[in-house]
């Protein structure tokens, strides 16, 4: 890649001048090449020469020009580069020689991050008792975004789904379900879930002593033998069924379904606490609040139980009853996945290539990973934080250093989406939290359902891509495009349009460029048409640079974990190829003018093509 090549030569320039200085590499320095908004401005440009202009304690002019000198001279960019150009009051700008990298690029790029390393990626797992809603959709797309991303840059990837059949949640729908009647049709037994886990929380507020049966409940689902044990295995199999079946209509898949249960019932949190009873970080408290907990501090050795008392919860391992907490069993779970507890589990097949886990399975290479990635929403991250803390306190540096939480705002709903679902919005919020206890929120089988029917109405032929496809690839999308700590404030409508950046846009762009190439036939494309760039189009040159940054952004949304930057990029590319199709006529032209053109155009479907697979999009050739 040339934005690599450039960023290598900055760096040798720049430590040679500072070593000719004496001079000592500063901490704060950090050597960024970007992309100019102008064509005059070059292809890419870099600000170096004024990050170091105090230090060398020269003008940032006078640096740029000895960058200038050196650069132009060094070895892997005397054929990549057609020029460098110094702007005031420092910039290098950098011009690519366009010829070399029509002949130097493949399709599709060559990247790979891994060395050889394998990735444990853990997204969705969502409580198994009700149906999915659109927050729950969010989690998944990123996550299966993600693992998409790093297999295309050469890691190993693993994809679990944690099932959590031993929680409160799961506990209150079997509590429901004993307890409360629904006298509504349902026709999936998630809602009818939906409904009951509703129904059950309003009764704790009205009979608390139907508390009791929570507890009663949470402990005979843990020892894993009685009725009641069995009835939520029943509720939570059933449930997450449904679950996957939802996540396939978005091209979402896992490999391995990992249940709480067998953590606790294999031995696994066994294994944890004795190691945990050998630090200092973890004990019994023997008087207070939290008397009969066994209780992880921080590895600062600092009380916060004062300061943060929200989050006992999830500093406490083991209650004063004997029950664990979420967090206990997910240090034993990752203790699993780095391959720290010398001991594994059995699996049996769920369908088809998907494995759970399962006391009578077989064994299986899963796990033992180098790097985990865990996709859970921003409100989960002192949890995320109490992971890495056990590690640390059982001297796992290098695996709580590899533990990497991507974390994400949630997604509530707008007063007009949260009004058409019955929520009082008089007191004028601007986003409106779903709840699960209050069975507020949008379920994803039935938003897909609403969305399928908009767009089946809207098209005058229905040859192409299926309505239902269209739909699910524009929800994906939608909730893949913002930052990914921006808190999504789901509109219904806004969610259904079809226009602008939207993923129904993308895909249009892709068949464009599909149906050019199939009228165009043959074509000769030679490289030398692109030496003299003074020839080109404006809009032909800016469809070239956007073409050549494609590589570079893929390696960035993969190391920052950021799927929204490839939705960024395509977005930009597919607007700057139909500004080119617009300004360029394509098939008309003549000589090596079409020629070049249909070339573009072949480099624009095969880079959509490489995007549009890892945001798990279509690539129809009709709409």
């Amino acid at each position: 890649m040339v934005h690599e090549q450039i960023i290598g030569a900055i760096e040798e320039t720049a430590q040679s001048l500072l070593q000719e200085s004496s001079t000592a590499w500063p901490e704060q320095l950090k050597i960024a090449v970007e992309h100019p908004v102008s064509l005059a401005h070059g292809d890419y440009s870099s600000n170096i020469a004024m990050q170091l202009a105090r230090v060398l304690k020269r003008s940032p002019l006078h640096i740029a020009n000895e960058f200038k000198q050196r650069l132009l001279n060094h070895p892997s960019l005397t054929a990549a580069l057609a020029g460098i150009e110094v702007a005031p009051p420092g910039f290098l700008n950098f011009y690519v020689k366009w010829s070399w990298w029509a002949e130097q690029s493949v399709q599709p790029a060559v990247i790979n991050l891994s060395a050889n390393r394998k990735v444990l990626v853990e997204h969705t797992s969502i409580n198994p008792n009700k149906s999915a809603h659109i927050g729950h959709l969010r989690n998944s797309c990123v996550g299966d975004t993600i693992a998409r991303m790093l297999r295309r840059t050469g890691y190993q990837v693993e994809v679990h789904n944690y099932i959590d059949d031993l929680g409160n949640q799961l506990a209150d729908t079997v509590v429901g379900i004993l307890q409360t009647k629904q006298a509504l049709p349902h026709e999936r037994f998630g809602d009818f879930c939906w409904d009951t886990y509703a129904s059950i929380n309003k009764a704790y507020k009205e009979k608390p002593e139907l508390l009791i049966e929570r507890t009663k409940v949470l402990t005979e689902l843990e020892e894993g033998h009685s009725n009641t044990a069995w009835l939520g295995l029943l509720v939570a199999e059933r449930i997450v069924r449904e679950h996957i079946e939802d996540m396939k209509q978005f091209g979402i898949s896992y490999d391995v379904l990992v249940w709480e249960s067998r953590i606790v019932r294999e031995g696994f949190w066994t294994r944890a606490f004795d190691l945990l009873q050998a630090t200092q970080l973890f004990r019994r408290e023997t008087e207070g609040k939290l008397q009969g907990c066994w209780v992880l501090k921080h590895s600062e050795g600092k009380d916060e139980a004062e300061e943060q008392s929200e989050f006992h919860a999830d500093k406490v391992l083991v209650r004063s009853n004997g029950i664990l907490t979420y967090t206990a069993k997910d240090i034993a779970y990752h203790l699993w996945k780095f391959g720290l507890l010398k001991q594994d589990f059995r699996y049996k097949k769920f369908e088809d290539r998907l494995w759970t886990t399962h006391s009578s399975g077989v064994k299986k290479k899963i796990g033992h990973a180098d790097i985990v990635i865990n996709v859970i929403d921003q409100r989960q991250e002192y949890p995320q934080a109490m992971v890495k803390e056990a590690l640390l306190a059982l001297g796992y540096r290098k695996q709580a250093e590899q533990l990497r939480h991507v974390s994400y705002g949630v997604v509530s709903l707008s007063p007009e989406t949260a009004k058409g679902l019955g929520i009082d919005i008089s007191d004028g919020k601007h986003a409106y939290a779903m709840s699960g206890r209050q069975g507020i929120g949008i379920k994803i089988a039935e938003f897909l359902e609403k969305m399928e029917q908009m767009i089946a109405a809207s098209r005058s032929k229905k040859s192409g891509l299926s309505s239902h496809a269209i739909a699910a690839a524009a929800v994906r999308y939608y909730l893949l495009r913002f930052h990914l700590q921006t808190e999504i404030v789901f509109d219904l409508e806004q969610a259904m349009e079809v226009s602008g950046n939207t993923g129904v846009y993308l895909m249009y762009s892709y068949a464009r460029s599909s149906r050019i190439l199939k009228n165009a036939g043959e074509f000769s494309f030679n490289s030398n048409c692109l030496q003299d760039l003074s020839a080109l189009h404006p809009q032909e040159q800016s469809l070239l640079r956007q073409l050549a940054y494609w590589p570079e952004t893929l390696q960035s949304a993969v190391i920052e974990l950021s799927p929204n930057q490839l939705c960024t990029y395509v977005y930009e590319l597919s607007a700057i190829f139909n500004h080119f199709y617009a300004a360029c006529t394509v098939l008309k032209a003549e000589g090596q003018t079409k020629n070049l053109r249909i070339w573009l155009t072949e480099r624009y479907k095969n880079t959509m093509k490489d995007a549009l697979d890892l945001l798990g999009l279509p690539t129809p050739n009709r709409m």
